[in-house]
């Protein structure tokens, strides 16, 4: 019966350059603690000859000593110390490779651009980013907006932008999902909104969330898991195209939302800073670096970018510097 490799304790030397061969002259080195390469030669069966070779590798990578001669002989360094600061550069090397995936990932995407006539899709999975995407198309329209809302949200409820948006001529609809009535005061804030200049109808059902920028950036959501939510950018070609097609035919079977008679009392209310909601501001405009600020108010740094995309958004701000603009203004610092 073949052994389980997932049991042999020495499986994973492949991964810190070492092959099988290796490995066994390595162990050989161990065992007797000073050989030349004819007692290599001579005592381990291997299916290579190039044991000079072996030992080479063994002593670059630290892991046993040369003395000095033409003869000279092989020593073994303590595995403990030799295995574990081996383990440790290639750790490092590891280290590097994660941190030039970024650059990487960019650089695959601008190809991927260029051979799709302009188009470019990219996935995110993280909320805080969904949400700034969201964000940006809102701050980046200028002709309109279309949006199909439906729960679980990333983001806080209300909306500070779009008013802006409104206020710069954009036509903005938007279908809801009859689900969105379930919560309390939902109706009322949908008229708010179509009283404000939003054009909104009612579905009984949405498949998907949507954002689309003047019919040319898309953001849509790929799975509906409020725990992780992802969702997929568009930008151009005919993804787009067929997603604008998708609101219009969802459109025109909705039923209109009434605006309300008068804006005085249905505005929704302007949820003020929350628990922490200072502490986190004070920190933001202070400068510091996400993984200072996540230590010192003890979040994760994933937790951080969605509560500091949360604040942004409910202060309409696009960037740090506005959002501690804004915070003062309304009195929150």
């Amino acid at each position: 019966m073949a052994p389980d490799p997932d049991l042999d304790p020495d499986s994973g030397f492949d991964a810190v350059g070492i092959d099988d061969d290796t490995r066994l002259v390595y162990r050989y080195v161990l065992a007797q603690g000073t050989v030349r390469v004819d007692d290599v030669v001579k005592d381990v069966p291997l299916e290579r000859t190039d044991v000079g070779g072996m030992l080479a590798r063994l002593r670059a990578a630290g892991l046993i000593n040369r003395t000095s001669g033409g003869e000279g002989e092989y020593t073994a360094v303590d595995p403990r110390i030799a295995l574990r600061a081996l383990t440790e550069r290639t750790e490092t090397h590891l280290d590097r490779v994660r941190a030039a995936i970024p650059d990487l990932a960019d650089l695959f995407e601008h190809t991927a651009d260029r051979g799709s006539s302009g188009a470019g899709v990219h996935v995110i999975d993280d909320p805080a980013l969904i949400g700034a995407w969201y964000t940006r198309l809102e701050h980046e329209v200028t002709g309109e907006f279309m949006a199909f809302d439906r729960p679980p949200y990333v983001l806080a409820g209300e909306n500070p932008v779009e008013p802006l948006v409104l206020e710069r001529g954009v036509l903005w609809r938007a279908v809801y999902a009859a689900e969105v009535l379930e919560r309390p005061g939902a109706w009322a804030e949908l008229r708010h909104a179509a009283a404000a200049g939003e054009q909104a109808r009612i579905a009984r059902t949405l498949p998907t969330k949507l954002a689309i920028a003047d019919r040319r950036t898309a953001l849509v959501s790929s799975t509906l898991d409020a725990h992780r939510p992802t969702a997929v950018v568009v930008e151009g070609g005919p993804l787009v195209d067929l997603l604008c097609t998708a609101f219009e035919a969802v459109w025109a079977d909705s039923v209109e939302v009434p605006a309300a008679d008068s804006l005085e009392g249905t505005a929704p209310p302007d949820r003020g800073p929350g628990t922490g909601d200072r502490a986190l501001l004070a920190l933001l405009g202070s400068g510091a670096k996400d993984e200072t600020i996540a230590r010192e108010l003890g979040l994760s740094e994933r937790t951080l970018r969605r509560r500091s995309a949360d604040l942004l958004r409910r202060l309409g701000a696009a960037n740090r510097f506005q959002a501690g603009a804004q915070a003062v203004r309304r009195g929150w610092i």
